[in-house]
């Protein structure tokens, strides 16, 4: 009779907001594909660890399911707007009741499983009750680790879900490499832990030239947007493809203490194309905020043609990119024909979730 090795399912949930877009989504991409790329050298690993992906923004989905390691194909993490925490809980609860074997009085089920939450901004939905749900109904089955990435995640969010949740402050790729380094070495440890029949629940020790226990709990935001970032979405008038247009907040001036008027305006991050998928990856029916021109602090050229702005708007109230010569062109959106004029006045634009 062969008796099979119990597997250790490793949930990996990823925040894909507007807010992701950039060095952020390329370095926890990058960061994934290094976990499971050294897990493989681990012959403990390789036999015992399955592993899934999912993704949420606007929606939430299931990259891959949960498989093993040799198994395991290359995935491309999406781009979308909002940040659906309690709609991404409760998806991981229906995968982890779907894939996740549990123990009967034939066999003997899959170990704890083990989520690594990662975030970078604050929830766009109403997560309350799907937190309530999931501490009521797998809290003590799963071993979650809440990661914060960048200085402006709200853990309050996160410390009603975890103990562990750990926080780093920058979102390059050293300090998430260094992330993905514990994460592999303490996924290691579980993997070794369950091929001898016992699994320990204990964090490894964090480095903390890269990471720290977060601890703080900022303030819930009622807003359902990233106060932190601004970002705008645009299609190219020669090629009619998306391109997204990100901006973070910066403290333009700092007044003495006693006064405590601080000033804040946006600047320019990136602008970068997209593809059609970001739509499909949106919550397009939340309510559109907007934001004034002139809170933001650069305007780039458009990332296809190379257009002089990708910051011409629209009657219809989109933004489109725009060289300077023609005297009118055809809006890649509604597909009238417009022409623009400068202006100096300064506007309200509608701007992305974040």
């Amino acid at each position: 009779m062969v008796k099979m090795m119990r597997r250790l399912p490793v949930f990996f949930v990823i925040d894909c907001s507007e807010s992701m877009v950039g060095q952020p989504i390329e370095a926890v991409q990058d960061g994934v594909e290094y976990i499971l790329s050294n897990l493989r050298k681990d012959p403990y690993a390789l036999e015992t660890v399955y592993v899934s992906i999912i993704a949420y923004a606007g929606i939430v989905r299931t990259l891959v399911p949960l498989t093993e390691l040799f198994a395991f194909q290359h995935f491309t993490l999406p781009l979308g707007g909002g940040t659906h925490l309690g709609k991404a809980l409760e998806h991981l609860g229906q995968d982890i009741d779907r894939y996740v074997m549990k123990t009967s009085a034939e066999v003997k089920g899959d170990w704890k499983p083990i989520v690594y939450l990662f975030t970078d901004g604050r929830p766009t939905d109403d997560y309350a009750q799907a937190i309530e749900k999931w501490n009521a109904k797998y809290a003590n089955k799963v071993s979650l680790v809440a990661i914060g990435l960048g200085t402006d995640v709200d853990f309050s969010a996160l410390s009603k879900l975890t103990e562990h949740t750990i926080s780093i402050d920058e979102i390059n790729q050293e300090y998430v490499k260094s992330l993905c380094k514990w994460i592999t070495a303490s996924v290691v440890s579980q993997s070794i832990s369950v091929g001898h029949h016992q699994q320990s629940h204990e964090l490894l020790p964090i480095d903390e030239r890269y990471m720290r226990l977060a601890k703080e709990k900022l303030s819930i935001s009622k807003n359902k947007v990233d106060e932190q970032c601004a970002t705008f979405i645009g299609r190219c008038q020669k090629m009619n493809k998306p391109y997204i247009i990100k901006y973070l907040r910066k403290l333009q001036y700092r007044s003495p203490p006693d006064l405590n008027i601080n000033i804040y305006n946006f600047k320019l991050d990136i602008c970068c194309a997209i593809s059609e998928d970001y739509f499909t990856w949106s919550d397009l029916n939340t309510e559109t905020k907007q934001i004034n021109t002139a809170e933001l602090d650069g305007f780039p050229e458009c990332p296809y043609c190379l257009a002089e702005t990708a910051f011409a708007v629209c009657s219809c109230g989109n933004l489109m990119c725009y060289d300077g010569y023609r005297e009118s062109v055809v809006c890649p959106w509604c597909h009238r024909q417009i022409s623009f004029s400068s202006s100096d006045g300064d506007f309200n634009l509608n701007r992305g979730q974040g």
